[in-house]
C-alpha cells in the first residue's frame, strides 16, 4: 500500500476520516449498482438465448425451403423474383432506463398483410413459404438485436463499475486507512515526546530547586 502525501495532524486526520467513511459508503453504493446490474443483464442473457434458439430454429427451416426453390429454378431467377421488395418495415426507436442506463427500444409495427411482388408461374411454392415464414420471423429478428445491444451495453457498464468497485476496495479505501494509522502513530509518538520532555523539565526544575535549597 502507498501512503497518501499528507501532515501528521489532527486536523488532517479528521479529513482523512471523513474520506474514509465516504468512499466507504460509496463503495457499497456502486456494489450494490453493480449486483443489480448483473440481475438485470442475467435477465436479458435468459431471454436472449431463448429467443436466439427460436429465430436460429427457425431461420434453419427457412433456409431448407430456399435451397429447396434454388432446385427448381435458378438463383438469377430467384433474385429477379426477389429484386421487388414486398412490404415497407415501419419500426419505431427509443430508450429505456435501466440502473441509469439507456438501452435502445425497437418497436415493429407489422403490415396487415405480407403482398408478394411477383408472379407465381414462374416460382416454385417453396419460395413463397420461405418468404412469408422470413417475414413472420422479422419481428424476432429484431427483438434479437434489441436484446444483443442491451447485453453489450449492460456488460460494459458492468465492467467500468467493477473497476471502480476494485479500485475503492483495493486502493482507496486502503490507503487512507494506512494515511490515518500513520497519522494515529506519529501523533503518539510526539505525544510521548512531549511527555517526556515533560517529565524531563520537570525533573531539571526540581533538580535545581534542590540544588538551591543546599546552598542555601
Amino acid at each position: 500500500m502507498a501512503l497518501l502525501h499528507v501532515n501528521p495532524t489532527r486536523m488532517e486526520m479528521t479529513r482523512l476520516k471523513v474520506q474514509l467513511a465516504t468512499a466507504r459508503r460509496g463503495h457499497k453504493l456502486l456494489k450494490d449498482k453493480q449486483d443489480e446490474m448483473i440481475r438485470h443483464f442475467m435477465m436479458f442473457i435468459k431471454k436472449n438465448r431463448s429467443v436466439r434458439i427460436e429465430v436460429e430454429e427457425a431461420l434453419v427451416q427457412i433456409m431448407k425451403k430456399f435451397s429447396s426453390a434454388e432446385l427448381k429454378m435458378s438463383r438469377v431467377g430467384i433474385l429477379e423474383a426477389l429484386m421487388v421488395p414486398s412490404q415497407a418495415a415501419e419500426i419505431g426507436v427509443g430508450s429505456k432506463s435501466v440502473m441509469n442506463i439507456k438501452i435502445p427500444t425497437i418497436k415493429y409495427q407489422e403490415p396487415k398483410a405480407l403482398d408478394l411482388t411477383y408472379g407465381f408461374v414462374f416460382t416454385p411454392s417453396e419460395l413463397d413459404q420461405a418468404i412469408i415464414d422470413l417475414s413472420k420471423l422479422l419481428p424476432k429478428l429484431i427483438e434479437l438485436a434489441q436484446l444483443d445491444k442491451s447485453c453489450d451495453m449492460l456488460a460494459k457498464e458492468i465492467e467500468k463499475t467493477r473497476r471502480r468497485v476494485n479500485a475503492i476496495e483495493f486502493i482507496m479505501i486502503p490507503d487512507l486507512a494506512e494515511s490515518i494509522h500513520y497519522i494515529q502513530m506519529k501523533l503518539e509518538d510526539n505525544e510521548r515526546s512531549n511527555i517526556i520532555r515533560l517529565m524531563k523539565s520537570k525533573e531539571i526544575i526540581l533538580e535545581k530547586a534542590q540544588n538551591q535549597i543546599d546552598y542555601s
